[in-house]
């Protein structure tokens, strides 16, 4: 079953398929303690705050509590990859009592490579939550060549996330068993089934994980990116952050608005919303990508979902997985594609348009009784490798998102009586994104955060990247992020798949590079193809 507001690069995607990621999270604007204010009702019926909260910043100066993580000094090392120094840098595991104990976060850098001025060090994030930072930098740090030769190319595994304590949840049979679970449920017993796997799935991260579950928020991820700026030696923090990660990089601009410097969005999160709203809304941003993909497959003769219209495409689409459901095709291994692991897989194509040349080709297989080629995509979104092992990736990603907002549904009636909007919003994942929602409904700890805007007053210019066809994070969550940020300026991709820099468009990666290198901000609404 995919997980709830996963996001992800597709550029993490498509190294994960060697061929060639769905709670958003939310963190806290206020003390963890706080409980959220009385709601009004917004699409789907979910629920934000009446009196909006605006992410507030933290004092200038660091508590003398703080002050032996900031004055460490990281012992760095050669890392496997050539090039690349690796160390690992102490945080504390409860920011509000330092004295708790530590966290260990493991942090690589390749160095500016060129002989001009030095700009500092440029930290990276690719998304998730639960995106291996360091992964994304070893692909990452090669390019652009003009950045890489200025900057100190850096890159940490969030707390719970990779190489830094990571978040265990099921071993990889139960993983397995758990990515096949019917998430389309069509009885009682189904529903049953369901529900039971995503409290098998809590009880596991917590049997796994303890204490840690408790504090692997986004706002303590943005206070240990600000720990890595100081111990670098950095006065102001310059950051790349894609997909979730620009709600890590926001946020630190809300937390440390003195403290930004260069900092680019690229396939930008909303806040606002609540976990509800950001389910659907991003249901509909993978209908969009799915209808974009659509319109390109009914041109070619041989199109697996027919010729007539993007409308039929869909509802051949939907019989596929009907059929699947029904009678899951082999795939040449001991699993077989049932209709959960092929939405995942037709979900993963839709990150980035060049995957769907494949896409085509695997939905034609699995209509022919072949499902190997759509468990291979299925496979690289929840970064399963050939022998069997998974990432801990999906077990990061919800417990980031479970931590910080409320769940979208607490129980399987408000799944239900919310399946309309869901399929108003995509009539062929509408059913599967909902059920999925449902995740966090069990979830052993309770949320410390809310929806909330985050204006980060005073902070330098920021660039905020929208992508117009963008499925997991819809290009109205660029508009609204741009809105609320008092020093942002929006860039707009008009394309296809998710994120937009270095992706092929020369117009947004000079533009981004300029400002990178330069700190030349765009006109505003800058438009790109």
């Amino acid at each position: 079953m995919a997980t709830s507001r996963l996001l992800r690069t597709s550029a993490a995607l498509l190294a994960a398929t060697a061929l060639l990621i769905s709670g958003c999270s939310s963190g806290s604007s206020s003390s963890p303690d706080d409980e959220a204010s009385p709601g009004r009702t917004t699409e789907a019926g979910a629920q934000r705050p009446a009196d909006e909260p605006t992410l507030a910043p933290l004092p200038a100066s660091t508590p003398a509590s703080l002050r032996s993580y900031y004055d460490q000094k990281l012992s760095w090392h050669s890392c496997a990859s050539s090039g690349f120094e690796c160390a690992t840098m102490k945080a504390p595991l409860e920011y509000s009592h330092p004295g708790g104990g530590d966290i260990k976060l493991a942090v690589a850098r390749k160095k500016a490579s060129g002989s001009g001025n030095r700009l500092g060090s440029l930290l990276v994030n690719p998304g998730g939550p639960g995106g291996a930072a360091i992964d994304y930098l070893e692909r990452y740090a090669p390019q652009p060549a003009a950045v890489r030769a200025r900057y100190d190319m850096v890159a940490m595994d969030p707390r719970g996330v990779a190489r830094s304590q990571p978040v265990e949840c099921l071993g990889n049979k139960q993983m397995d068993r758990y990515t096949q679970v019917d998430q389309t449920p069509d009885s009682p017993a189904e529903v049953n089934k369901l529900a039971t796997a995503f409290r098998d799935f809590a009880k596991g991260c917590a049997s796994r994980s303890g204490k840690l579950l408790s504090h692997i928020s986004t706002v303590e991820a943005a206070r240990d990116m600000d720990v890595l700026r100081a111990v670098l030696g950095d006065k102001k923090l310059n950051y790349v952050g894609a997909s979730y990660g620009t709600f890590l990089g926001a946020t630190y601009a809300g937390l440390y608005p003195s403290r930004v410097g260069r900092m680019v969005l690229d396939g930008a999160m909303n806040p606002e919303l609540d976990a509800r709203a950001t389910n659907v809304q991003q249901t509909a941003g993978f209908d969009t990508a799915f209808t974009a993909f659509a319109v390109e497959c009914i041109k070619h003769k041989n199109c697996p979902l027919g010729t007539k219209s993007t409308e039929d495409a869909a509802k051949q689409l939907s019989a596929l997985f009907k059929k699947l459901d029904a009678h899951p095709v082999a795939t040449g291994e001991d699993r077989k594609l049932t209709e959960s692991l092929a939405t995942t897989g037709v979900i993963a194509a839709m990150y980035d348009q060049r995957a769907w040349p494949l896409l085509r080709e695997y939905l034609a297989q699995a209509k022919a009784g072949n499902g190997r080629g759509l468990l291979a995509f299925s496979d690289s979104y929840y970064e399963r490798d050939s022998n069997g092992s998974y990432s801990n990736q999906m077990y990061a990603n919800p417990a980031v998102n479970c931590l910080d907002l409320a769940p979208a549904f607490t129980g399987p009636d408000q799944v239900r009586a919310a399946l309309p909007s869901f399929r108003k919003a995509s009539p062929v994942f509408g059913d599967a994104f909902a059920w999925a929602a449902l995740n966090c409904a069990y979830w052993p700890v309770k949320p410390t955060g809310t929806a909330h805007r985050i204006e980060a007053k005073g902070a330098a210019p920021i660039l905020v990247v929208g992508t117009t066809r963008d499925p997991a994070t819809p290009y109205a969550w660029a508009q609204a992020l741009a809105s609320q940020l008092s020093s942002a300026t929006l860039l707009t991709y008009e394309g296809d798949g998710h994120t937009a820099y270095g992706r092929g468009s020369k117009c947004i990666d000079s533009t981004i590079d300029a400002y990178l290198l330069e700190g030349t901000v765009p006109p505003k609404n800058k438009h790109c193809k």
